[in-house]
């Protein structure tokens, strides 16, 4: 009689074997096995990080083993199980792999295909297509849209992180990382010692040192050194938290009436302002999205503020970029002046300072929530609904989204909701941060989420012009890299554009992206395969993929990667001011932290 061997392989998480008993059927093309019992309590087989072998003897040949059913019955307590993949060697010699990756919960069962990628033309027999529908339907049950707040990109809905499919909570070790890098966070910048002096007014400068006095590293030492210059304040804006809203000046807006007289002073080529914008001297960064949201009133015995500054910079004969002109509101007027380099000492700090403040929520709530956390959310709840586990699509992508989901909704539910870290300790608490990301949906489009056309529609894109700005050049090497990448696999399944037209169920996770998380923004449409198929970085320790093509396609990317690695490394040596946030050894798998 023909026999399988049969080899599990068990997660190596916390709590990821099981006692329960486990059984196994396989689906051929020529017949169906028994029900085997693989496992059962007290076998410690299925053990954390185990892997075990069986042999499965049947009456006559399956032919080609098509699905592979795993059945958890419990024994006693609840008992989930992370099955990692299964092998099966049949009997003649062939090695056939059954990616899982995935809990097995209660008394629930779990049907796989074997590992090839398969898009909805390649599935010829009805139980393939059968098995390939039902995940789906069984999927856009579990991962539902839901608004958490009008305006907002759609999310999961799942009111905490106990309420989201077992499959994307943190693992028991990240939701301790969590909670531990929460603590150490504030910790580190004793913000539970120094939290009254964020609900009142600071009296000296000191404090900042204060603040950051657990900090150590050359990096914040450099900084702490330096922060009130004009050269650091503008190399900020280029390689700082928040390098995404410089933009040259095409034009000096009305709103910010900057003359000749007050900033000649500051200009080194013997040039008239209107000169040097032409010659491409002048930068902008106006935080207009900020005008008319509401400060934080949450404490009534503490007045915060907001201002929603514009700030004119200036490329010197260095090519540095400093500052030459701040003004803290968006209408001109006596009661709105522009601070300039020539003003008193604690005058010009003190518009710095506001800048900064602004360019803070910015980033925090633009920058970061909305443009990484809450869009890659949008990405892969569509991804869960419309793509099923042997899509090329899924694999490629499913790496990518490890925790996403989670780590939103842990922020849901502690740091930016009702009374949540956000009220307590940023000016733009209590409502405002929901006002700016309702207005930064408008502007959000997926051509703004390809990097190199963002950066070239802000006129930033030419190294010469503007040698320092390592978030570009490095931007740019980690991009193309990545779009090599994801081409490199895309092109192994989709031989042409009509296949792509074709795939009813990529057209339906673009369909997800755009009229469920994206709410149908007319402008969001621009460059969509671009932003689906480049938004993601990542090496893959979970092997969805079995074809050799792909493995090929990700040595290659791996390698490329390693060279950007040693280019970035290079050119920081004996820099005061190394940048290597965007070094690949450095960026995170996944929107996850």
């Amino acid at each position: 009689m023909p026999s399988y061997t049969v080899t599990v392989a068990t997660g190596s998480q916390w709590f990821a074997g099981t006692d329960d008993y486990v059984y196994l059927t396989l689906q051929g093309t020529d017949g169906c096995s028994d029900r085997h019992l693989l496992d059962k309590p007290f076998y410690n087989d299925f053990e954390r990080g185990a892997v075990d072998s069986y042999d499965v003897t049947v009456e006559e040949d399956l032919g080609e083993i098509q699905l592979i059913k795993i059945e958890k019955r419990r024994y006693w307590y609840q008992d989930d199980w992370y099955l990692k993949y299964i092998t099966v060697k049949t009997p003649v010699g062939d090695y056939l792999e059954f990616p899982c990756y995935r809990w097995i919960t209660d008394e629930k069962e779990v049907v796989l295909r074997d590992g090839r990628a398969k898009l909805p033309r390649d599935d010829k027999t009805q139980i393939l297509k059968q098995h390939r529908r039902k995940e789906l339907e069984s999927r856009q049950k579990m991962y539902r849209w839901k608004e958490w707040h009008p305006g907002f990109p759609l999310s999961i809905d799942a009111h905490s992180h106990s309420e989201l499919p077992r499959d994307i909570q943190f693992d028991n070790e990240k939701g301790i990382d969590f909670i531990l890098n929460y603590t150490k966070a504030m910790e580190n910048l004793y913000v539970n010692r120094f939290m009254h002096m964020f609900q009142s007014s600071w009296s000296d400068f000191a404090d900042f040192e204060r603040i950051f006095v657990r900090i150590s590293n050359t990096i914040s030492e450099y900084v702490m050194q330096h922060w009130r210059e004009d050269f650091m304040f503008g190399y900020q804006f280029l390689n700082g938290c928040n390098p995404v809203l410089i933009r040259r000046c095409t034009e000096i807006p009305k709103k910010l009436p900057v003359t000749m007289d007050m900033v000649e002073c500051s200009l080194e080529r013997n040039l008239t302002l209107e000169e040097e914008v032409k010659q491409g001297n002048i930068f902008i960064v106006d935080y207009e999205l900020l005008d008319g949201v509401d400060a934080n009133k949450t404490d009534p015995c503490t007045v915060q503020y907001l201002a929603a500054p514009i700030c004119l910079l200036y490329k010197n004969l260095e090519k540095k970029i400093v500052p030459i002109a701040i003004q803290l509101g968006q209408k001109p007027g006596p009661d709105n002046p522009i601070f300039l380099p020539s003003d008193a000492t604690y005058d010009w700090l003190l518009a710095k300072i506001w800048v900064r403040s602004s360019d803070f929520h910015i980033h925090q709530t633009v920058t970061h929530l909305l443009r990484t956390h809450l869009v890659s959310e949008v990405f892969s709840i569509a991804m869960f609904r419309q793509l099923p586990a042997v899509h090329p699509l899924f694999k490629l992508l499913v790496p990518h989204m490890r925790f996403t989901i989670a780590i939103n909704t842990k922020a849901r539910e502690q740091l930016i909701c009702e009374c949540g870290l956000f009220d307590k300790a940023n000016a733009t608490g209590g409502g405002g941060h929901v006002q700016m990301v309702q207005k930064a949906m408008k502007d959000l489009t997926y051509s703004s989420l390809c990097f190199p056309e963002y950066i070239k529609a802000k006129g930033m894109d030419s190294k010469e012009d503007i040698p320092y700005y390592f978030y570009r050049d490095d931007g740019i090497k980690v991009w193309e890299a990545i779009k090599s990448f994801a081409e490199d696999v895309i092109h192994i399944y989709y031989e042409s554009d009509e296949v792509v037209c074709e795939d009813v169920e990529l057209q339906a996770f673009v369909k997800d992206i755009y009229v469920y998380g994206m709410r149908g923004v007319k402008a969001s449409g621009k460059s969509l395969l671009t932003a689906v198929l480049s938004l993601f970085l990542g090496m893959y320790p979970d092997e969805h993929f079995v074809e050799k093509p792909v493995k090929e396609a990700m040595a290659k990317f791996r390698k490329n990667l390693d060279e950007i690695v040693s280019i970035i490394t290079e050119r920081n040596k004996n820099k005061k001011l190394p940048y290597y946030y965007l070094s690949p050894d450095r960026i995170p798998n996944s929107v996850a932290v």
